[in-house]
């Protein structure tokens, strides 16, 4: 099973910041699960490769797209204190 998701930023400063956060999910994964994140201007493209099973190539989309979301909320309260 193959994935590839798109997250799409208004600006490459605020891409960069979520694809680092996210990236750090990367680094291990079980055996026949291959996750690459890269930056493509204010795209952050994660690429999944999964020969597991059905359920660990789901929960790791679901993984993703969590720690994506708490990326967004906590760059959105940064930059309100901030502001």
């Amino acid at each position: 099973m193959q994935a590839t998701v798109i997250l799409e930023y208004k600006d490459k400063k605020t891409a960069q910041a979520v694809a680092e956060a996210i990236s750090a999910d990367n680094l291990k994964t079980p055996i026949g699960l291959h996750v690459k994140t890269s930056l493509d201007n204010n795209k952050v493209v994660t690429e999944i490769e999964c020969s597991c099973k059905l359920a660990t190539f789901t929960a790791t989309i679901d993984d993703l797209l969590f720690s994506a979301s708490t990326a967004e909320k906590t760059i959105k309260i940064i930059t309100k204190t901030i502001s």
